[in-house]
């Protein structure tokens, strides 16, 4: 990672010195996810119900098992779209500078912080970027549970911007390469990405039933994977 970042290091920080350049900086977070994925012999396999549109906006949401899941997200959508993440990633060292410069962060102990991302994940999406969560809200201690519990943010933030939800399933990235150092080895990582949930009709009090009814799209693909 550290390789790949140091050998691109002038492009990327040009790349970052204004918001509509961010498409140049995608581009090389896409070519850094397949230098990693390859380089760690993970072959990325996707099974595709939808095709994304370019231009078009979406909200992507996948569920979230391993340090492996920003770079095959990366890998499976070839148009930009911006992360929100958790603002304590912002402190590892070199990732953390270009992370703070192109996410969307959040503290979720600050409820000003939560309420700051509509109006920045608004500005992004004015520029035509699709937006990408991991609805747990991060990766649960307890590596046998298959699916935690959504958060509501994804869901809120896609029936305020009126864009659907484009939810995936990762099969295989715990597997791989689980936050249990030592852990995993190469191999195939399955991707399904699923049909789209439209939003526009919705209201915030549907928030609710989208947000189990894309639970139970990615939780029923990991019991009966399609592929």
């Amino acid at each position: 990672m550290f390789v790949y970042i140091l050998f691109f290091l002038p492009i990327l920080i040009i790349s970052i010195l204004k918001e509509e350049w961010y498409p140049l900086f995608f581009r090389m977070a896409r070519g850094w996810s397949i230098f990693i994925l390859f380089g760690m012999g993970f072959i990325p396999v996707v099974k595709r119900e939808v095709k994304y549109k370019k231009g078009m906006s979406y909200m992507f949401v996948a569920n979230h098992t391993s340090m492996t899941d920003i770079m095959l997200m990366l890998y499976v959508s070839k148009s930009p779209f911006v992360f929100v993440g958790k603002k304590e990633l912002g402190k590892i060292p070199l990732f953390g500078f270009f992370y703070k410069r192109t996410c969307i962060l959040v503290d979720r102990n600050n409820p000003k912080s939560r309420r700051a991302v509509f109006d920045t994940a608004q500005r992004k999406l004015n520029l035509g970027y699709s937006v990408c969560i991991f609805p747990e809200g991060g990766v649960p201690d307890d590596e046998s549970i298959l699916l935690d519990e959504f958060k509501d943010g994804a869901f809120r933030l896609a029936i305020e911007h009126n864009i659907p939800i484009a939810p995936m399933t990762f099969h295989d990235n715990k597997k791989r390469f689980s936050y249990t150092f030592f852990s995993g080895g190469p191999g195939k990582m399955r991707v399904k990405c699923h049909g789209l949930i439209p939003t526009k009709i919705l209201k915030m009090e549907d928030k609710r039933m989208l947000r189990m009814q894309t639970r139970e799209i990615i939780l029923n693909e990991l019991e009966n994977p399609s592929l």
